[in-house]
């Protein structure tokens, strides 16, 4: 589980994209084979300043976008989510490294992106199930317009967003542009993976992926 270098805040400062580096950026790694957990996407290109599609909740209340901060609880009253917050980075093939299936009760916060609150589009990735049942994201999929997701930081914010779209993706069609970058307003992506299952390196036959905008920050 690859770590971020020391940022403000306390918290860690996330490695930021450069435009080089961007242009070929691989999601491979919410996988785990034969526990129900799928790939979460192939190869992709993400073009450096592409404009999110998602619709943004008009009522922010936190201004442009916090400084880094380490994201350490993650809570989502609407499907019963109250779970903590991991760093994870790039496995040694590139791929997002997730928790571990033993703690498929946790999220990961991938390290290499914003922060939840800065601005940009912050990931939090999770299992959708394992052998032995439901894990963290199982019910990701029912959530809906304006549902609230909290995230507590390590600088004793509370970052709250609201979910603008949840949707389903093929394993090979991620909208990179939409997922990923570190401008624009704060923005927050839950994904995992759902649809059919169909084995192999695949696993899950979809993405899902609840898109959110930030509508409040306040102090724990």
């Amino acid at each position: 589980m690859a770590s971020a270098p020391a940022g403000p805040a306390g918290g860690p400062g996330p490695r930021r994209w450069s435009v080089p580096l961007a242009v070929v950026m691989v999601l491979v790694g919410i996988f785990a084979t034969g526990a129900g957990l799928g790939r979460a996407a192939g190869p992709f290109e993400w073009v450096a300043g592409a404009a999110g599609r998602a619709t943004s909740v008009t009522s922010v209340a936190a201004g442009p976008g916090l400084v880094a901060s380490r994201p350490v609880r993650l809570n989502v009253p609407a499907i019963r989510v109250a779970a903590p917050v991991t760093p994870v980075g790039e496995a040694a093939d590139g791929s997002i490294n997730v928790p571990p299936l033993e703690k498929a009760a946790e999220t990961g916060w991938y390290d290499r992106g914003p922060t939840p609150g800065e601005p940009g589009r912050a990931v939090i990735v999770g299992h959708v199930d394992t052998r032995s049942g439901p894990a963290v994201f199982y019910e990701l999929g029912k959530l809906r317009v304006g549902d609230r997701i909290e995230v507590s930081r390590d600088d004793r914010t509370v970052v709250v967003f609201a979910v603008d779209s949840v949707e389903h993706f093929g394993k090979e069609e991620l909208p990179a542009d939409r997922v990923y970058g570190d401008n624009g307003p704060p923005e927050l992506r839950l994904i995992t993976c759902g649809g059919a299952w169909v084995g192999g390196r695949t696993g899950y036959a979809d993405n899902v992926i609840a898109f959110a905008s930030l509508v409040d920050t306040r102090r724990r």
